[in-house]
Formats: structure tokens, sequence, C-alpha cells
């Protein structure tokens, strides 16, 4: 059912000096990096990669302070995210097992993502790529 781990978020204050780690230190490469627009203002992310693993690096540059996702949010890891065969299926089986969703799933042209908790309540996104 489950594939692989898809991406790892990393929402920081400093992402010159995270890409720097990431890509100096441990040898990813940068494979992508670009501009979004967001209620709470732009959101750079710089994707980077290593032996099929991709960290989004995320920063909100104009804020004065880091926007609210929920009342978890911090600096530091958001979510893990696993891509998955078959969304409906998974979230079929997911609940089969007790596990509920917390949002989704949400379907767009190119994915559909879905989001689950772990017993802490650490966020899981479920991503379903259609197109890649």
């Amino acid at each position: 059912m489950f594939k692989r781990i898809d991406h790892i978020e990393l929402l920081t204050a400093a992402p010159a000096r995270a890409v720097e780690f990431y890509s100096g230190v441990l040898g990813f490469r940068e494979r992508e990096r670009t501009r979004v627009k967001t209620p709470a203002g732009p959101l750079d992310l710089v994707y980077l990669e290593l032996g099929g693993t991709t960290i989004e690096v995320m920063c909100y540059p104009e804020a004065r302070s880091i926007p609210a996702r929920s009342a978890e949010q911090r600096l530091g890891w958001q979510c893990l995210a696993l891509e998955v065969e078959d969304m409906d299926a998974a979230l079929a089986a997911l609940g089969a097992k007790g596990v509920a969703t917390a949002w989704g799933p949400v379907k767009r042209p190119d994915y559909a993502r879905a989001e689950i908790r772990d017993p802490d309540g650490n966020p899981i996104e479920l991503r379903q790529w259609y197109r890649r």
C-alpha cells in the first residue's frame, strides 16, 4: 500500500543556512526553488534531494512571526509525507484500523492529499501522484 517517504517539510527562519547544511554537509542536491502566494504572505520553497528522498525547505521571508498552521506550528519538521499507490484504498485500510483523517482527501489534477496523525498528534501527509 505505502511506497516510500515522498518528502519531509522543514520550516525555517534561516533558509540559506538550512540549504547550506543539507547540501554542503549532507550532500543533498538542489532540485528546485519556487515562491508561492499564501494568505500569510509569500512562502519560499527549496526542494533538496538525496537518494530519492526530498526535503522541502520552507520559509516565510516577510513574516514577523511564523504563520500559524495549527496549534503545534513551530520551526523544524512539519510532517512526514508518505506516497501511496491509491488514496481511497489507503484511507479505507487506515480507517479499518481506527485511523481517521485529520483532513482530506483533497484531489487536484496532479495529486491527491490527505493527512492523518500519529498517536502523539504528529501530522503524516499521504500523497498520491497522478502524474509527475
